[in-house]
């Protein structure tokens, strides 16, 4: 008796197509039709009959999802995790905002203006300075850090209260660094 073949349950099949299934294939030749005949022919050559793929879908979505939690997956090939270069980073950390240095506009400094409302800046009025030292009016800026958390000109970003965006942000460094390692090597091999 043949050993049961997955996804089929055992079925009332003739012993004769068996026999002659059987012999075609001791002679090294294969039953080929372009009929739906012939996938009826492999399930009676194995005496069984095809299951029914929909209950056992969800089962295996299931087990496959436990199998990448198991083997530590990345989240991302799955689909779960918020796509962050498709959407909008979240607002600055509030500590990092409210630590960010203020600059008295001196008269030297009375010719800049703000990116965001292109006003001129007042001699002794006080300027928000990013660490990428652009200046910005108190009134511009802060509402944009509530919102996103980089700077509106050159988009240099502030650190977020966003565990996940920050883990992406590493992740993201990370290949970055990878792929500038890589070029280099690259390009050390051919000069």
């Amino acid at each position: 008796m043949p050993a049961p073949v997955p996804g089929c349950w055992k079925a009332n099949s003739s012993p004769s197509l068996l026999a002659s299934a059987r012999g075609l294939r001791s002679r090294g030749m294969r039953a080929v039709s372009d009929s739906p005949a012939a996938m009826a022919s492999y399930f009676d050559e194995h005496d069984c009959e095809p299951l029914d793929p929909e209950p056992d879908a969800r089962t295996n979505m299931l087990l496959e999802l436990a199998r990448s939690l198991f083997n530590r997956m990345d989240f991302e090939d799955l689909g779960l995790v918020v796509d962050w270069d498709h959407h909008l980073p979240p607002p600055a950390a509030k500590t990092v905002v409210e630590n960010l240095p203020r600059t008295v506009i001196r008269g030297s400094q009375a010719e800049l203006k703000c990116p965001v409302c292109l006003l001129e800046f007042e001699e002794e009025e006080t300027a928000i300075e990013m660490p990428c030292h652009h200046l910005f009016h108190s009134g511009c800026i802060l509402p944009w850090l509530s919102k996103t958390n980089s700077c509106p000109l050159c988009r240099h970003e502030l650190p977020t209260d966003d565990d996940t965006y920050e883990e992406h942000r590493r992740d993201k460094a990370r290949k970055q660094q990878q792929k500038h390692r890589l070029e280099n090597l690259h390009g050390a091999m051919y000069t």
